[in-house]
């Protein structure tokens, strides 16, 4: 074999380790940013370890949602965190949050062992606002005899009339909303409401 020969079976061989070795870092690395749809594992839970599943889905599973706010999900890493008692793809909602009519999204981003409340309003979705966030291990519960713990974390719209309904034992009952509001439910404990008026954020009073 002739040193030419050589030569060239040694650049090739360095080429094809080097495309294995960004390969593999390309695979670690979106290993490491991209947390698994289904995990499970152990966590310390009223003073003894406890087992955990926490369901999620891709944004693909929500072919509605914007190209912008896709976009915008995708550079945060964000995948959709499933309630234990899901039966369906859930934690997006479209509704009238900004104003009457508007059109508005809001969704759970979990990224990086963190969830997100996100709420997109309709002119451009930029910049979502951040109506809350807590670390997503926090955000379990016992539901089942097992005793393993599921993500208790649940969002949806809730309509004028709803609220209202909410609203039913206080007295004097507060008028009527003019638009959407944003129901956030730990399941089978409360649900509080979010309602956006004045350029601010604020809680609905539904105490009786």
């Amino acid at each position: 074999m002739n040193s030419a020969r050589l030569i060239f079976l040694a650049a090739a061989s360095l080429a094809l380790a080097a495309s294995q070795a960004a390969a593999q870092d390309a695979f670690s690395i979106d290993g490491r940013n991209s947390p698994p749809l289904v995990e499970s594992g152990q966590i310390r839970f009223e003073g003894r370890s406890v087992p955990y599943v926490i369901r999620r889905l891709p944004v693909s599973s929500f072919p509605d949602l914007p190209s912008a706010v896709q976009a915008e999900l995708a550079a945060r890493g964000c995948l959709i965190p499933q309630t234990y008692e899901a039966h369906r793809p859930e934690n997006v909602i479209h509704a009238s949050l900004e104003r009457p009519g508007s059109s508005d999204w809001a969704l759970l981003c979990s990224a990086h062992g963190t969830v997100s409340l996100l709420v997109f309003f309709g002119q451009g979705f930029v910049r979502p606002f951040t109506l809350a966030s807590a670390p997503e291990t926090e955000r379990l519960q016992a539901h089942d005899p097992s005793g393993v713990l599921g993500f208790n974390w649940g969002i949806d719209s809730a309509s004028p009339k709803q609220v209202h309904d909410a609203e039913a034992g206080m007295n004097p009952r507060p008028p009527l909303l003019d638009h959407d509001a944003l129901a956030d439910t730990l399941v089978d404990r409360h649900t509080v409401y979010h309602f956006y008026l004045s350029d601010a954020w604020t809680l609905v009073d539904t105490d009786h």
